[in-house]
């Protein structure tokens, strides 16, 4: 996406929806654009700060607002600088990953990346059950512990689109052996928030490619004992 202009996915959703692939690890920075007004939110920018400002540029955008899914530094590296450059507020994850959030760069370091980002104090926390609102969608906040204790996810049901960080993946589910991961709360967040929804829904993951709910409750065997 970074040498030309990226295509939007989905075309029935109130906003334009862009991923971007960051860092080492290939963190999907989800980047959505009001088509009227050019006001972008930015989703888990975890890093490669530079290749998200030359999108935005491509995009005419101008970001707003960054969501935060949880505290890893993959998913929250390039918040801090983003937020600084544009005067904007980050927003998440819950209060729960307040450990991770303020502790970015030790992170970063005990995986050997050579620019593990910076930590952040982000501007509020989210709380199951709360939204949040963008260019004409509303998202509903869900506390989604195991992968770590302050995971969220945001579920916009109306528009069959949710963006669930590192829960559940095409094909796999995230780890829950990293600091403050839970296996079994892991499962429960699965069952409870994500498997409840329509088979028709799709969810972008925090890693790899777009994928629905239904093709995951068919087809991914680290669901097999909870579907």
């Amino acid at each position: 996406m970074h040498g030309r202009k990226p295509k939007p996915l989905y075309a029935d959703l109130p906003f334009e929806l862009y991923v971007l692939p960051v860092t080492e690890l290939e963190q999907n920075c989800s980047i959505l654009v009001d088509r009227d007004s050019r006001d972008a939110v930015l989703i888990d920018p975890g890093g490669d700060v530079p290749g998200i400002l030359r999108v935005l540029a491509t995009l005419r955008a101008k970001p707003v607002q960054v969501w935060l899914t949880h505290g890893h530094f993959d998913h929250v590296g390039g918040a801090a600088e983003l937020k600084e450059a544009f005067g904007i507020p980050a927003i998440g994850p819950h209060e729960a990953d307040a450990f991770l959030v303020e502790h970015v760069e030790e992170q970063g370091r005990f995986f050997g990346m050579p620019e593990p980002g910076r930590s952040i104090t982000p501007d509020r926390w989210l709380a199951h059950g709360e939204t949040l609102a963008f260019a004409g969608a509303t998202f509903e906040v869900r506390h989604c512990p195991g992968h770590t204790p302050g995971h969220v996810a945001l579920i916009d049901a109306a528009h069959n689109i949710g963006f669930v960080g590192d829960l559940l993946f095409q094909g796999s589910i995230g780890r829950s052996d990293l600091p403050g991961g839970d296996r079994d709360a892991l499962m429960r967040s699965l069952r409870e928030q994500l498997l409840s929804l329509t088979d028709d829904f799709r969810f972008i993951p925090g890693h790899g490619m777009a994928s629905t709910i239904g093709a995951e409750r068919t087809s991914n065997p680290y669901l097999t004992d909870i579907v």
